[in-house]
């Protein structure tokens, strides 16, 4: 089926709002709890009953989905302005290295000054490598992505295993190398929620004073979210590339047939939710040991990108029987502002849960988080379709584009909304 210009950009912007909002499902436990706990339900915030559900749920629908949702819309969003400016005679290496860039920079100036869970910057990188795939086809870029994929799933799984091989018989290897396995261990097991013993200074930071987060940020972690997102950017490149080949194979812009959209759903969304179920499973029965979440979360990955894309489905089977109407309309807006809205959340949810706001750190259950997100998702809703009525771009995407240009861009809208909107 043919779609116009209009229905792809509608299309495209409603599963990236629904990207948008569905992240903060998950962010909403980094913002509001101890670190550990956004894996582990043992480290804070409840381990049993309604929290325990809580948690078990959102492994299910939302852990590593949305963000990867999020990541399939970047890598096709890379695409489209990269084709766009080649459309227009503009230079696409300009086009996208500048929009790279000032992207690094906002994803630094988040996670220094605003919020240590950015993904912004880690985006950027990875996208300085998205450009070398730009001309090929869908399916050279489905088997680039599924080889890389596929390659980083195994190293994974040969890597967990090896350690705990030799955590459980350390005369495997000399005394000085399991000395740096243990060292690595201990940051796995605070990472993991395993090891709570940091969680009391850890909460005293976040409901202190805005000086004494910051000073922390800088004197113990200045570098560390780069050390992170090197490690995680070969899986973060394989899911933008499947988000390359889902935009060049017509999937992300509706053009498929609604009867192709619905098995994609159902396959991928039995696989991806079924077996993130069996998983999840499987770490409350081992009473989420640190051996327990490795494997868990290292099966978790391939399960996470195949339920992301049966999400995409299924939101664009809804979008094509409503793409005119008023949700789906103010979702598409929140798409289109999902930079605003991302950095927005996070401006937001800070001010209410650091001690230099409404100092709610810690104060909450997990099960109780909800009553902050779904307020969240209404003031996205609210105010991205009145603010794109008046401008043309969001504050951030403005500002973004300007810099990414050399030059201001037009911002107050002087006519009717233009039928298709440039990325």
């Amino acid at each position: 089926m043919a779609t116009t210009s209009r229905q792809r950009i509608l299309t495209l912007d409603i599963v990236r709002g629904i990207a948008v909002m569905g992240i903060l499902a998950m962010n909403i436990y980094a913002f509001s709890l101890p670190m550990g706990a956004y894996f582990n339900p043992n480290a804070y915030g409840g381990d049993s009953g309604i929290d325990l559900a809580a948690w078990y749920g959102n492994f299910i629908l939302f852990d590593g989905k949305m963000r990867g949702l999020f990541s399939i819309l970047f890598g096709a969003s890379t695409l489209l302005v990269i084709e766009r400016a080649q459309a227009s005679a503009r230079s696409s290496v300009f086009a996208h290295y500048s929009r790279m860039l000032w992207l690094f920079v906002f994803g630094m100036i988040h996670y220094w000054f605003i919020w240590w869970g950015d993904i912004l910057a880690m985006y950027a990188m990875a996208g300085v490598l998205l450009f070398l795939w730009r001309n090929n086809s869908a399916k050279v870029l489905r088997n680039w992505a599924i080889g890389i994929l596929a390659v980083m799933f195994v190293f994974s799984m040969v890597q967990m295993m090896g350690l705990v091989a030799v955590l459980a018989n350390p005369a495997m290897v000399p005394a000085e190398q399991f000395a740096e396995i243990e060292k690595s261990m201990k940051l796995m097991e605070r990472f993991f929620g395993t090891d709570t013993s940091g969680i009391a200074a850890e909460i005293a930071r976040m409901k202190g004073d805005y000086q004494g987060i910051m000073e922390h940020r800088f004197i113990e972690e200045r570098f560390k979210m780069l050390t992170l997102s090197a490690q995680g950017l070969p899986v973060t490149i394989g899911i933008m590339l499947t988000g390359m080949w889902l935009f060049r194979n017509g999937f992300l812009t509706g053009a498929w047939e609604s009867a192709r959209y619905r098995k994609v759903m159902i396959v991928c969304l039995a696989i991806g939710l079924g077996g993130s179920a069996l998983v999840g499973q499987y770490m409350i029965g081992a009473d989420f040991t640190l051996e327990a979440m490795m494997l868990g979360n290292t099966f978790s990955m391939p399960l996470q990108i195949i339920a992301a894309v049966g999400w995409a489905a299924l939101v664009i089977l809804l979008a094509k029987r409503a793409i005119e109407g008023e949700l789906a309309s103010r979702i598409a807006a929140a798409g289109r502002m999902a930079f605003s809205n991302y950095l927005g959340t996070s401006i937001v949810m800070t001010s209410v849960f650091y001690g230099y706001g409404g100092n709610l750190f810690a104060e909450f259950s997990r099960a109780s988080m909800f009553l902050f997100v779904l307020p969240m998702w209404a003031l996205m809703l609210l105010w991205s379709k009145p603010w794109l009525e008046r401008f043309h771009y969001g504050p951030l995407e403005w500002i973004w584009r300007s810099l990414s240009r050399l030059s201001l861009q037009p911002m107050v809208r002087r006519e009717a909304p233009p039928l298709a909107v440039e990325g």
